[in-house]
């Protein structure tokens, strides 16, 4: 089963290291087992999805 349309909530652990994207666009790398951050544009919670490789 894939996990390419999974979406990640502010605050959730990230399951593998790599570039995941908010809802603004803003484009980030985040490692594993760190928690997903607010957006980085508007400082609000967010939701992540991983960019494909």
């Amino acid at each position: 089963m894939s996990n390419e349309t999974r979406e990640y909530r502010t605050g959730q652990g990230v399951p593998q290291t790599g570039v995941y994207t908010c809802q603004s666009g803003e484009r980030v790398e985040i490692k594993a087992n760190e928690l997903f951050p607010v957006c980085p544009t508007k400082g609000e919670e967010t939701t992540w999805k991983q960019d494909k490789a």
